[in-house]
């Protein structure tokens, strides 16, 4: 075993924190690591990692275009300005369903984003993304590769935000699975595995002898110590509310 040391401000990085309403940005979460989605649209970002996985779904599907990236990462003043421009032009009751208040929006933290099928005008704020086609295909397959459907209409409640079946949100594998599979919200996920800790590890297993095991390290002041295997890959997140988790990938020695 070794033991690993997580220091405060790392609750407030990695791609399963939560930011809502009622969970706001830390600075410590912005990423310098964001590069352009495609290369017709170079001012569209997201953190590497979310790049990478959201160009080979759409490779994958083979898209073609089909599918344009409408907004990713946003600075705290551009997402100012598109709540104050919507509270103009659509009212307070439309805004509060669909834009997120500056800092309590996904896409500050460069791991979400707004798609739309490819057509001459897109809206910007609710671009089309059907539920069937090559929209549908991506939506089916996005969990395989991290990423989820943030904002379901069975969910507003939780979430505070209206369906929106345009935005997306990387939170990496196997977590997009989980959440997807058992009709999560991210909120609900993030309490999920706190039930989960060190001694009780949430079993998710993959394929060719690879167990993946999950669990919640609540935070225990300026530095957070635990353990891992040794012969045991893993990320560390932190949630933005209380503690981090652990995902750990290692062979699973029951396998036949």
């Amino acid at each position: 075993m070794k033991t690993i040391t997580l220091c405060e401000e790392s609750i407030y990085c990695g791609n399963l924190i939560l930011v809502n309403a009622g969970c706001s940005l830390h600075n410590a979460a912005i990423n310098n690591s964001l590069i352009p989605v495609d290369p017709c649209f170079p001012d569209i970002l997201l953190q590497e990692e979310a790049t990478n996985m959201l160009r080979f779904i759409l490779d994958r599907i083979s898209a073609n275009g089909a599918i344009v990236p409408v907004s990713g990462y946003r600075k705290a003043a551009e997402q100012r300005s598109i709540y104050e421009n919507s509270l103009k032009d659509n009212g307070e009751e439309f805004t509060r369903k669909y834009v997120a208040l500056e800092n309590h929006s996904e896409h500050q933290t460069g791991l979400a984003i707004d798609l739309g099928r490819k057509q001459q005008e897109i809206d910007f704020i609710r671009p089309d993304f059907p539920y069937d086609g090559i929209c549908d295909k991506f939506r089916n397959i996005a969990p395989d590769y991290g990423f989820i459907q943030r904002y379901t209409a069975e969910k507003e409640t939780i979430t505070g935000i209206s369906h929106e079946p345009w935005h997306f949100r990387y939170v990496g594998f196997p977590h997009s699975k989980i959440i997807t599979d058992n009709g999560f919200a991210l909120e609900e996920y993030i309490d999920f595995i706190k039930k989960y800790r060190d001694d009780h590890r949430f079993i998710y297993k993959k394929n060719r002898g690879v167990k993946i095991e999950i669990c919640f390290v609540p935070a225990a002041g300026k530095y957070t110590s635990t353990s891992v295997q040794d012969n045991g890959i893993y990320q560390v997140s932190g949630n933005n509310v209380d503690g981090f988790i652990l995902t750990i990938w290692r062979k699973d020695n029951d396998q036949k």
